[in-house]
Protein backbone atom coordinates (compact mmCIF):
# COMPACT_ATOMS: atom_id res chain seq x y z
CA UNK A 1 0.00 0.00 0.00
CA UNK A 2 1.77 3.40 -0.97
CA UNK A 3 1.45 6.38 1.08
CA UNK A 4 -1.33 8.06 -0.85
CA UNK A 5 -3.13 4.96 -1.05
CA UNK A 6 -3.03 5.09 3.00
CA UNK A 7 -3.62 8.82 3.59
CA UNK A 8 -6.69 9.44 1.06
CA UNK A 9 -9.65 7.42 2.53
CA UNK A 10 -8.48 8.72 5.81
CA UNK A 11 -10.04 11.79 3.97
CA UNK A 12 -13.81 10.45 4.91
CA UNK A 13 -12.66 11.55 8.90
CA UNK A 14 -10.40 14.14 8.58
CA UNK A 15 -9.32 16.96 6.37
CA UNK A 16 -6.65 16.70 3.60
CA UNK A 17 -4.01 18.08 5.36
CA UNK A 18 -4.38 15.85 8.59
CA UNK A 19 -5.14 12.83 6.66
CA UNK A 20 -1.14 13.75 5.56
CA UNK A 21 0.01 14.16 8.46
CA UNK A 22 -1.61 11.34 10.51
CA UNK A 23 0.11 8.91 7.28
CA UNK A 24 3.36 10.35 8.01
CA UNK A 25 3.23 9.68 11.66
CA UNK A 26 2.35 6.53 10.85
CA UNK A 27 4.48 5.79 8.28
CA UNK A 28 7.59 7.13 10.72
CA UNK A 29 6.50 5.60 13.99
CA UNK A 30 5.25 1.99 13.38
CA UNK A 31 7.23 1.54 10.14
CA UNK A 32 10.74 3.58 10.40
CA UNK A 33 10.06 5.77 7.16
CA UNK A 34 11.25 9.09 6.49
CA UNK A 35 9.21 11.57 3.62
CA UNK A 36 12.41 10.49 1.77
CA UNK A 37 12.02 6.62 2.04
CA UNK A 38 8.13 7.34 0.93
CA UNK A 39 8.80 9.57 -2.06
CA UNK A 40 11.12 6.62 -3.23
CA UNK A 41 8.07 4.10 -3.14
CA UNK A 42 9.16 1.95 0.23
CA UNK A 43 5.89 1.28 2.52
CA UNK A 44 5.17 -0.60 5.81
CA UNK A 45 3.92 -4.22 5.52
CA UNK A 46 0.54 -4.19 3.75
CA UNK A 47 -1.33 -5.90 6.70
CA UNK A 48 -0.30 -4.01 9.28
CA UNK A 49 -1.05 -0.77 7.10
CA UNK A 50 -4.79 -2.27 6.23
CA UNK A 51 -5.41 -2.72 10.38
CA UNK A 52 -4.02 0.74 11.16
CA UNK A 53 -6.24 2.52 8.53
CA UNK A 54 -9.10 0.87 9.24
CA UNK A 55 -8.82 1.83 13.29
CA UNK A 56 -8.15 6.04 11.80
CA UNK A 57 -10.99 5.18 9.79
CA UNK A 58 -13.13 4.70 13.14
CA UNK A 59 -12.05 7.70 14.58
CA UNK A 60 -9.87 6.37 17.02
CA UNK A 61 -6.84 9.15 17.28
CA UNK A 62 -3.65 7.83 15.81
CA UNK A 63 -1.97 8.49 19.25
CA UNK A 64 -3.92 5.62 20.78
CA UNK A 65 -3.54 4.08 17.51
CA UNK A 66 0.24 4.15 17.68
CA UNK A 67 0.21 3.46 21.29
CA UNK A 68 2.47 7.38 21.78
CA UNK A 69 2.00 10.57 22.34
CA UNK A 70 5.30 12.95 22.28
CA UNK A 71 4.54 15.77 24.73
CA UNK A 72 7.88 18.57 25.80
CA UNK A 73 10.36 16.92 23.82
CA UNK A 74 9.46 13.28 25.48
CA UNK A 75 7.55 10.13 24.18
CA UNK A 76 4.78 8.80 26.62
CA UNK A 77 2.70 5.66 26.22
CA UNK A 78 -1.04 6.45 25.67
CA UNK A 79 -3.89 3.67 25.57
CA UNK A 80 -8.02 4.62 25.83
CA UNK A 81 -7.51 4.35 29.64
CA UNK A 82 -5.95 7.59 29.39
CA UNK A 83 -6.12 11.04 28.19
CA UNK A 84 -3.53 12.13 25.01
CA UNK A 85 -1.46 14.83 26.27
CA UNK A 86 -2.06 18.00 24.85
CA UNK A 87 0.77 20.53 23.82
CA UNK A 88 -1.12 22.93 25.66
CA UNK A 89 -0.53 21.70 29.05
CA UNK A 90 3.38 21.58 28.75
CA UNK A 91 2.61 25.75 29.04
CA UNK A 92 1.47 25.09 32.39
CA UNK A 93 4.55 22.92 32.94
CA UNK A 94 6.83 25.62 32.26
CA UNK A 95 5.06 28.18 33.30
CA UNK A 96 5.64 26.19 36.86
CA UNK A 97 9.62 26.59 36.08
CA UNK A 98 9.64 30.14 34.46
CA UNK A 99 8.14 32.21 37.31
CA UNK A 100 10.34 34.72 39.19
CA UNK A 101 9.83 32.49 42.16
CA UNK A 102 10.53 29.37 40.43
CA UNK A 103 11.13 26.08 42.02
CA UNK A 104 13.48 25.27 44.62
CA UNK A 105 16.52 22.83 44.07
CA UNK A 106 14.49 19.57 45.99
CA UNK A 107 10.41 20.79 45.60
CA UNK A 108 7.68 19.10 46.93
CA UNK A 109 5.05 18.74 44.21
CA UNK A 110 2.14 16.99 43.54
CA UNK A 111 -0.05 16.32 40.75
CA UNK A 112 -3.51 15.46 41.35
CA UNK A 113 -5.17 13.37 38.73
CA UNK A 114 -1.80 12.79 36.99
CA UNK A 115 -3.70 10.26 33.56
CA UNK A 116 -0.58 9.60 31.55
CA UNK A 117 1.91 10.83 33.76
CA UNK A 118 3.22 13.55 31.39
CA UNK A 119 2.58 16.83 33.75
CA UNK A 120 4.45 14.37 37.00
CA UNK A 121 7.21 12.85 34.82
CA UNK A 122 8.16 16.17 33.28
CA UNK A 123 8.43 18.55 36.50
CA UNK A 124 10.28 15.51 37.86
CA UNK A 125 12.73 15.89 34.83
CA UNK A 126 12.99 19.14 34.54
CA UNK A 127 12.87 20.61 38.26
CA UNK A 128 16.12 19.84 39.66
CA UNK A 129 15.73 16.93 42.44
CA UNK A 130 12.00 17.44 42.52
CA UNK A 131 10.07 14.86 45.20
CA UNK A 132 6.81 14.52 43.38
CA UNK A 133 4.12 12.73 44.00
CA UNK A 134 1.19 11.84 41.92
CA UNK A 135 -2.45 10.80 42.99
CA UNK A 136 -5.46 9.00 40.00
CA UNK A 137 -8.60 7.24 41.03
CA UNK A 138 -8.02 4.85 37.98
CA UNK A 139 -5.73 1.65 38.54
CA UNK A 140 -5.34 2.00 34.63
CA UNK A 141 -4.23 5.07 34.51
CA UNK A 142 -1.61 4.58 37.32
CA UNK A 143 -0.05 1.35 35.76
CA UNK A 144 0.34 3.85 31.94
CA UNK A 145 1.73 6.82 34.64
CA UNK A 146 4.03 4.39 36.46
CA UNK A 147 5.31 2.95 32.58
CA UNK A 148 6.12 6.56 31.35
CA UNK A 149 7.91 7.18 34.72
CA UNK A 150 9.97 4.40 33.81
CA UNK A 151 10.18 5.22 30.42
CA UNK A 152 11.42 8.81 31.08
CA UNK A 153 13.85 7.80 33.85
CA UNK A 154 12.56 9.86 36.47
CA UNK A 155 11.58 9.11 39.97
CA UNK A 156 7.88 9.52 40.58
CA UNK A 157 5.33 8.13 43.97
CA UNK A 158 2.17 6.89 42.57
CA UNK A 159 -0.64 6.78 44.54
CA UNK A 160 -4.39 5.52 44.39
CA UNK A 161 -6.27 8.93 45.97
CA UNK A 162 -9.56 9.87 45.11
CA UNK A 163 -9.77 14.14 45.59
CA UNK A 164 -13.31 14.10 46.46
CA UNK A 165 -13.15 11.52 49.01
CA UNK A 166 -9.44 11.49 50.05
CA UNK A 167 -7.93 9.05 52.97
CA UNK A 168 -7.68 10.33 56.61
CA UNK A 169 -4.51 10.80 56.53
CA UNK A 170 -5.07 13.53 53.19
CA UNK A 171 -7.85 15.17 54.62
CA UNK A 172 -6.12 18.06 56.61
CA UNK A 173 -3.45 18.03 54.36
CA UNK A 174 -0.21 16.20 54.31
CA UNK A 175 2.28 15.92 57.01
CA UNK A 176 4.76 17.94 55.08
CA UNK A 177 4.25 21.22 53.35
CA UNK A 178 3.86 21.20 49.73
CA UNK A 179 6.09 23.28 47.61
CA UNK A 180 3.52 22.83 43.84
CA UNK A 181 -0.01 21.45 43.47
CA UNK A 182 -0.60 21.00 39.73
CA UNK A 183 -3.39 19.30 38.37
CA UNK A 184 -5.55 19.68 34.79
CA UNK A 185 -8.99 17.59 36.36
CA UNK A 186 -12.59 16.88 34.16
CA UNK A 187 -13.36 20.50 33.39
CA UNK A 188 -15.84 19.25 30.36
CA UNK A 189 -19.41 20.04 31.16
CA UNK A 190 -21.67 17.19 29.62
CA UNK A 191 -23.51 20.43 27.94
CA UNK A 192 -20.34 20.86 26.14
CA UNK A 193 -20.39 17.34 24.23
CA UNK A 194 -22.20 18.76 21.01
CA UNK A 195 -19.20 21.11 20.54
CA UNK A 196 -16.49 18.35 20.98
CA UNK A 197 -14.31 16.59 17.98
CA UNK A 198 -16.02 12.35 17.39
CA UNK A 199 -12.66 11.12 18.17
CA UNK A 200 -12.60 12.85 21.31
CA UNK A 201 -15.84 11.39 22.29
CA UNK A 202 -15.59 8.00 21.40
CA UNK A 203 -11.99 7.44 22.41
CA UNK A 204 -11.27 9.64 25.10
CA UNK A 205 -12.27 8.51 29.09
CA UNK A 206 -15.27 10.30 30.15
CA UNK A 207 -14.50 9.79 33.58
CA UNK A 208 -10.92 11.82 32.95
CA UNK A 209 -13.26 14.77 30.76
CA UNK A 210 -16.43 15.80 32.27
CA UNK A 211 -17.96 17.27 35.13
CA UNK A 212 -21.36 17.94 36.14
CA UNK A 213 -23.42 20.45 34.75
CA UNK A 214 -24.37 22.11 37.60
CA UNK A 215 -21.06 22.07 39.22
CA UNK A 216 -18.22 22.59 36.70
CA UNK A 217 -15.97 23.32 39.16
CA UNK A 218 -16.20 20.36 41.72
CA UNK A 219 -12.62 18.72 41.37
CA UNK A 220 -11.04 22.18 41.35
CA UNK A 221 -12.83 23.03 44.58
CA UNK A 222 -11.90 19.95 46.68
CA UNK A 223 -8.09 20.33 45.14
CA UNK A 224 -8.07 24.04 46.33
CA UNK A 225 -9.97 23.18 50.11
CA UNK A 226 -6.68 20.23 49.90
CA UNK A 227 -4.10 22.49 49.28
CA UNK A 228 -5.03 25.28 51.24
CA UNK A 229 -3.98 22.66 54.28
CA UNK A 230 -0.99 20.56 52.26
CA UNK A 231 0.69 24.16 50.77
CA UNK A 232 3.52 25.31 52.57
CA UNK A 233 3.12 28.86 53.28
CA UNK A 234 4.81 29.99 50.32
CA UNK A 235 3.66 27.20 47.81
CA UNK A 236 1.12 27.80 44.80
CA UNK A 237 -1.71 25.96 43.06
CA UNK A 238 -1.60 25.45 39.55
CA UNK A 239 -4.20 24.43 37.75
CA UNK A 240 -5.62 23.73 33.74
CA UNK A 241 -9.06 25.16 33.63
CA UNK A 242 -11.70 25.68 31.33
CA UNK A 243 -11.76 29.22 29.94
CA UNK A 244 -15.73 29.38 30.28
CA UNK A 245 -15.50 29.88 33.98
CA UNK A 246 -12.65 31.77 34.72
CA UNK A 247 -14.79 34.26 36.82
CA UNK A 248 -16.02 31.21 38.63
CA UNK A 249 -12.56 29.49 39.47
CA UNK A 250 -10.97 33.16 40.68
CA UNK A 251 -13.83 33.83 43.29
CA UNK A 252 -14.12 29.92 44.01
CA UNK A 253 -9.87 30.58 44.82
CA UNK A 254 -10.58 33.29 46.46
CA UNK A 255 -13.64 31.97 48.97
CA UNK A 256 -11.07 28.96 49.73
CA UNK A 257 -8.53 31.44 50.77
CA UNK A 258 -6.23 32.20 47.79
CA UNK A 259 -5.81 35.78 47.91
CA UNK A 260 -3.92 35.83 44.81
CA UNK A 261 -4.53 34.56 41.57
CA UNK A 262 -3.22 34.91 37.89
CA UNK A 263 -4.61 33.41 34.61
CA UNK A 264 -2.53 32.81 31.70
CA UNK A 265 -3.62 32.28 27.91
CA UNK A 266 -2.46 28.97 26.28
CA UNK A 267 -0.78 29.50 22.85
CA UNK A 268 -4.21 29.52 21.34
CA UNK A 269 -4.99 32.70 23.14
CA UNK A 270 -7.47 31.10 25.81
CA UNK A 271 -7.68 31.53 28.76
CA UNK A 272 -5.98 28.55 30.16
CA UNK A 273 -3.93 27.88 33.31
CA UNK A 274 -4.19 29.83 36.81
CA UNK A 275 -1.30 30.38 39.29
CA UNK A 276 -2.83 30.96 42.65
CA UNK A 277 -0.93 31.45 46.22
CA UNK A 278 -1.77 33.17 49.72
Amino acid sequence: MTYEEFWKPLTAVYEAGEAKAIARMVMEVRFGLSMTDIICGKTGDEDQMLTLRQRLLTGEPVQYVLGQADFGGRTFHVEPGVLIPRPETYELCQWIQETPQAPKDGAKVLDIGTGSGCIACTLAAEIPNAKVTAWDISDEALRIAAENAKRTNVHVSFEKVDILNPPLLYREGLRVGLDIIVSNPPYICNKERAEMERNVLEHEPSLALFVPDDDPLLFYRAIARFARQALDTDGSLYFEINPLYVDEMKQMLYNEGFTHTEVRNDQFNKQRFTKSWR
